[in-house]
Formats: C-alpha cells, structure tokens, sequence
C-alpha cells in the first residue's frame, strides 16, 4: 500500500510519543558522552512534526518536517536529522505518495546527506552505522510487511555490535576511550524513532 502525507502524519504521532517516553533515557545516554540533551532534541523535535499540517505533496511534507527540526534544535544530531529529512524531500518533489520498496533507497539519500553535512564515514559508531544496517536490512527484505520488524532489528543490532567500539566521530570522539562498552546515543536515537512507528 503506498504511503501518503496521512499516513506520514499518523507516524509522526507515534514516533512522538515514543520520543517523549525515551526522553530521559536518551538524555541519560547522552549524558555520558555529551551535553546530556539528546533526548530533549529528539522529543522536541518529533513534538513540532507531529503539529505540522502536512501537504498532500510527500515532498513538500518533509520539507515540511526539515523546517520543524531547524527550528526545533540547533543541536548537532537535529541538524543532521533536518538535513536527512530536506535531502528526501527533493527526492519525493511533487509527489503525492511513495512505496514502502522505496524506503531503503530513501534511507541511503539521507544518509548520503548526512555524511557530508556531518563530515563522519560509516564505521565511526555512529547514528549513520544504525542507518546504513537499515538500508541494508530494507534491501534484503521482501516482504512489505516485514519491513519496519526489519528496519527495528537492523537499528537494535547496530547498537549491540558497535558497543563494544569506541566513538570514532561527533562529540563522543573526545571520549573515545570512555565510549567503549557504551551505546552510542545516536544508535539509540535511531531505535527510539523506529520502534515508535509500530
């Protein structure tokens, strides 16, 4: 079943929600390798998407969804998050609907997006790798209705295998030593807004 602003809306929703419930989680996290703020950039900025009034237009609805998180944070991970989302807008530019086989090609322009704002690589531990398994997972998937239970185990797994890892990039780098053996607040992130689509 294709997807329209409706149901980019109602996901929103969902994700917000699950944004404010791992709010302080998430700060926690963060708190360990950083400014301790990344579950507030994460609820705030769910909390303004799921306010939009979305156009039919699905391009014009993320583009919609870039400007919320702009003005939502500042921080480093609500910069990247816009710039994803502004990447898939002029990918979906003037069109009312898209397909769940194209989320995967949708996840790597904004990951391609992300990597040259944010000037990181893949392999560094960070919210990209969790990105990059999900782009991979989605791939492999067959099956539309197995697609979100894919993209939440990719994201899941991603955290479980770089944990042991230290941070390689952002501001975790600093304390890379400290990093390792624990998640990245990215990854987390990442699960956070995937697991809030069921």
């Amino acid at each position: 079943m294709s997807i329209t602003s409706d149901d980019l809306r109602a996901g929103l929703g969902r994700i917000a929600a699950r944004a404010s419930a791992d709010r302080d989680a998430l700060c926690a996290a963060d708190a360990r390798l950083g400014d301790g703020d990344l579950g507030i950039t994460v609820a705030d900025g769910f909390a303004a998407c799921a306010e939009l009034d979305l156009p039919e237009d699905v391009g014009r609805a993320f583009f919609e969804m870039s400007k919320a998180w702009q003005k939502a944070s500042s921080s480093s991970f609500g910069t990247l998050t816009a710039t994803g989302l502004m990447a898939v807008a002029k990918t979906l530019k003037e069109r009312t609907e898209f397909e769940p086989s194209e989320i995967g090609g949708l996840l790597a322009t904004a990951r391609d997006a992300m990597i040259v704002r944010g000037k990181a690589a893949l392999g560094e531990k960070t919210v990209l790798d969790g990105l990059q398994a999900q782009v991979d997972a989605l791939d492999a998937c067959r099956n539309d209705d197995n697609l979100l239970d894919a993209a939440i185990r990719a994201a899941a797994n991603t955290v479980m295998r770089f944990q042991p890892l230290p941070n390689l990039a952002g501001r975790a780098r600093i304390f890379a030593d400290k990093s390792v053996g624990l998640p990245d607040p990215g990854q987390l992130a990442l699960v956070t807004m995937t697991e809030g689509l069921r």
